[in-house]
C-alpha cells in the first residue's frame, strides 16, 4: 500500500447536447454512435487503472485509502470530495442552476445533500464560443419568469466570450449555460444536482421534453448578487515550470502547469491532489518506479508520496486540483507579494 501515482479510468456519459468525436483528448472516441457530453474523470464508479487499488472503483478505493494517501485534513472525510469532468458541447446546454450546501442538505438528502459550486477551464475554444454566467443587474424574479414565458431568457444573462486558457468560477445559486464550440475541464464539489430552467424546446430519444425544475431553481437563484464569471489567473513561483492559480474556493483550488523539462514535485501531506493531462505525454518517476502518462488522463497523487519527478517527453500542460486550506492559501499568496485586490479576483469564499 505504498503511495504511488494512480491513474483513474474515465466514464463517458451520453448527453443530448454532446459530440460524436472527443478527439484529440480521446482519439479512440472519434465516431460515437450517440453524442457524448461528458467524460467523468473522478466519478465514484470510475475504475482505478494502476497501483495497489487497480480494478476497484474510485468509491471503493477511497473507503480503503489510509490517511497517508488521503492527507491529514481529509483522513476522516466520508465521500470523495472532488468531481472532475471534461465537457464536450456540440449544442447549448440547458439553462440551469445548482443549489448550495445549505439548501441541498435540507431538500436533497436523498441525492447526497451536497450543493454544487464549480469552475470551468477552456481546454479548446473556437472563435465566437461563449458561456452565459449570471444575470444582468436589473433581472429580478419577475423579469426572469417573464423571460422564460417569452423564450427570451438569454437576453437577461451576462455573456462571456471564451478563449483557450480562460477560466470561469460558477458558485452555487448562479444561473448559467455553456454554448457549443469548446471543450471545458470542470472541477466541482462532488454533486450531480442540477435544476434545469430552460431547454430550448428539445426532446429526448423518446420524443418527450426533458424535465424542468423551475420552482426549485427560483428557490436557489441568488438574484442581485455580484457576478463572478471570468477569473483572473495568478502566476505562482516555480522552478522549471510555468504555474498559474486559475481559481480557488473552500471546495477546490485549481492550477495550470506548463512544462517542457523535468520538474521535481513535492506532495502535500495535508491533501491528495489530482493531475489532469490536457496536452502532452511523458512519465512520472518516484523512488525506483515509473509510470507513463498521456493526454486525457487523470492521476491521483497521494499525500504521502513525498517526491516525484514529472518527465515530459513532449510539451505538457496539466491541471492540478486539490481541496485547499483557504486561509493558508491566501496567506501564501500574500507572502509571495500578491495584493489582496489581486487575490480577491481568483480566490473566492
Amino acid at each position: 500500500m505504498r503511495p504511488a501515482p494512480t491513474r483513474i479510468e474515465p466514464i463517458f456519459v451520453p448527453r443530448i447536447w454532446g459530440a460524436r468525436s472527443l478527439a484529440p483528448l480521446f482519439p479512440e472516441k472519434s465516431n460515437s454512435q450517440e453524442p457524448i457530453g461528458e467524460a467523468w474523470l473522478t466519478g465514484v464508479d470510475c475504475r482505478i487503472g494502476s497501483g495497489p487499488f487497480a480494478g476497484k472503483t474510485l468509491g471503493e478505493a477511497w473507503a480503503e485509502m489510509p490517511a497517508e494517501w488521503r492527507g491529514t485534513r481529509l483522513a476522516s472525510v466520508e465521500n470523495f470530495p472532488l468531481l472532475v469532468k471534461f465537457i464536450f458541447p456540440n449544442d447549448k446546454l440547458s439553462i440551469q442552476v445548482h443549489p448550495d450546501d445549505a439548501y441541498a442538505s435540507v431538500h436533497e438528502k436523498a441525492a447526497g445533500g451536497r450543493g454544487k459550486t464549480e469552475m470551468w477551464h477552456a481546454v479548446f475554444a473556437e472563435a465566437g464560443a461563449h458561456v452565459l454566467i449570471g444575470l444582468v443587474p436589473k433581472a429580478d424574479k419577475e423579469r426572469f419568469l417573464r423571460a422564460i414565458e417569452t423564450h427570451s431568457l438569454e437576453s437577461i444573462f451576462v455573456h462571456w466570450r471564451v478563449q483557450p486558457g480562460d477560466s470561469f468560477f460558477v458558485p452555487a445559486g448562479t444561473p448559467h449555460t455553456i454554448g457549443p464550440g469548446m471543450v471545458l475541464c470542470e472541477v466541482q464539489e462532488y454533486s450531480d444536482l442540477t435544476y434545469r430552467v430552460y431547454d430550448y424546446g428539445r426532446v429526448d430519444a423518446r420524443g418527450k421534453p426533458r424535465e424542468l425544475h423551475i420552482e426549485k431553481a427560483l428557490s436557489v437563484i441568488q438574484f442581485g448578487q455580484p457576478i463572478r464569471g471570468k477569473a483572473s489567473q495568478i502566476r505562482l513561483r516555480a522552478h522549471g515550470c510555468h504555474k498559474s492559480l486559475l481559481t480557488a474556493c473552500r471546495y477546490f483550488a485549481t492550477e495550470r502547469w506548463k512544462t517542457v523539462a523535468p520538474v521535481e514535485v513535492l506532495s502535500n501531506q495535508e491533501h491528495f491532489e489530482l493531475l489532469v493531462i490536457l496536452t502532452g505525454s511523458g512519465n512520472f518517476a518516484w523512488r525506483a518506479d515509473l509510470a507513463k502518462y498521456q493526454q486525457g488522463e487523470c492521476w491521483l497523487i497521494p499525500a504521502g508520496l513525498k517526491k516525484f519527478v514529472l518527465n515530459p517527453e513532449v510539451p505538457t500542460k496539466i491541471l492540478r486540483t486539490y481541496v485547499p486550506d483557504l486561509l493558508a492559501l491566501r496567506a501564501n499568496l500574500e507572502r509571495d507579494g500578491h495584493s489582496w485586490q489581486e487575490i480577491a479576483k481568483t480566490v473566492f469564499d
